[in-house]
């Protein structure tokens, strides 16, 4: 199972594309886990990842989320601003695989 931890800024914009995210994946016979958090519960959830992913509009944390992902040897990506904003969850979850394939 792929657990995908998304972070954005207060953690709601995110739920429409989890659901996105979980119908491609459900399309794709992946299983897959996917939660949303604000920026602020980062080391509460970063561990429980296999990826994380951040919100085009926190982008500027970047830095200080993939210092706290290191720790733990969980890639992070921010998300473009194209596929966020069309909730694109196909692309978005292509881009989760893509990361965890890196490992």
């Amino acid at each position: 199972m792929l657990k995908v931890v998304l972070f954005c800024a207060a953690g709601m914009s995110t739920s429409m594309l989890i659901r996105k995210m979980e119908d491609a994946a459900r399309a794709k016979n992946i299983e897959l886990k996917v939660s949303a958090y604000p920026e602020s519960q980062l080391t509460k959830y970063v561990p429980t990842a296999d990826v994380v992913l951040i919100g085009p509009q926190i982008r500027f944390a970047l830095k200080k989320i993939a210092a706290e992902c290191e720790k733990y040897k969980i890639p992070v990506e921010v998300i473009t601003p194209q596929d966020y904003g069309m909730m694109n969850g196909a692309k978005v979850l292509e881009q989760a695989i893509r990361l965890t394939a890196k490992e």
